[in-house]
C-alpha cells in the first residue's frame, strides 16, 4: 500500500465548523467522538478507488490536510499557513450551515489558498464582495461541504439550501450537505457519496493526467523526496 500514488486535498473553513469531524468521517468512515481544535495542520489518509468499476480503476491515497486557524488571523499566522498550500491538487471548503458568517468566509479562505502569500489585485471591491469570475479561471477542483445539516429547523431549510446553491455556483463546485455525526449521509450509492467520488476522481485526473508536462515533473520529484 505504501507505493500507492497520492493527491493532496486541503480542507479549509472557520474554526468550529466541523473540519476535523468531517476528515475523520472521510478517512475512517467513523464518527469522531471527541473533536478538538486543530493547531497548525493535521493530515489523514483516505483510500479511494479511481473510476471504480471501470477498466481504468486504480487505488490512490487521498491526503486530507485539515488546516486550523481563523481566516481573520494576523498576517504572521497566514504566512505560516501558506506552507500548507504548496502542491495542492484539490480543496474542500467547509462551512457550518447554521452559521452564515462561516459561509461568507469561504471566499477569503479560498483566496488565501489560491493566492498563497501574494496580495491578490482586483479581487476585493469596496463593499467587501469578491470578483466571482476569478473562480471560473481556477483549475484546482473545489468541493463545497455544509455541516450540521441536522441542526437546521425544517422551516428554514429551503432558505439555507438556496444560499448554499449560490455558493456552489460562485465556486463552480458541487455541494454536499451533511451531519458529521451520521455516516449515513455518505452511505455507498447515495448522491453525496457519488459527488464525493466524482470530486476525488477529478482531483486525480488533474494531478496525474494533466497535459502540463512541467507539472508532472515537479510532482515526480516531490514524490521521490517523500519516499
Amino acid at each position: 500500500m505504501a507505493s500507492l500514488d497520492r493527491v493532496k486535498v486541503l480542507v479549509l473553513g472557520d474554526s468550529g465548523v466541523g473540519k476535523s469531524s468531517l476528515v475523520h468521517l472521510l478517512s475512517q468512515n467513523q464518527v469522531l467522538g471527541n473533536p478538538s481544535w486543530t493547531v497548525g495542520c493535521s493530515v489523514d489518509i483516505r483510500v479511494h478507488d479511481y473510476r471504480e468499476g471501470t477498466p481504468e480503476e486504480k487505488t490512490y491515497y487521498i491526503e486530507l490536510w485539515d488546516v486550523g486557524g481563523s481566516v481573520g488571523s494576523a498576517s504572521s499566522v497566514k504566512s505560516t499557513r501558506a506552507v500548507f498550500y504548496n502542491f495542492v491538487n484539490g480543496i474542500i471548503l467547509v462551512h457550518d450551515l447554521t452559521n452564515k458568517k462561516s459561509s461568507q468566509n469561504l471566499y477569503r479562505w479560498s483566496l488565501e489558498a489560491l493566492s498563497k502569500d501574494s496580495s491578490p489585485t482586483g479581487i476585493i471591491v469596496s463593499n467587501g464582495d469578491y470578483d466571482r469570475e476569478q473562480f471560473a479561471e481556477n483549475s484546482i477542483p473545489l468541493l463545497l461541504i455544509g455541516t450540521k445539516f441536522d441542526q437546521i429547523p425544517e422551516n428554514k431549510r429551503n432558505d439555507v439550501l438556496t444560499r448554499t446553491a449560490f455558493l456552489s455556483e460562485d465556486f463552480n463546485a458541487e455541494e454536499i450537505n451533511l451531519d458529521c455525526t451520521n455516516p449515513r449521509y455518505l452511505a455507498a450509492g447515495s448522491s453525496n457519496a457519488v459527488k464525493l467520488s466524482r470530486f476525488f476522481d477529478k482531483v486525480i485526473e488533474k494531478r496525474y493526467f494533466t497535459r502540463d508536462p512541467s507539472q508532472r515533473i515537479t510532482y515526480k520529484i516531490l514524490n521521490q523526496k517523500c519516499h
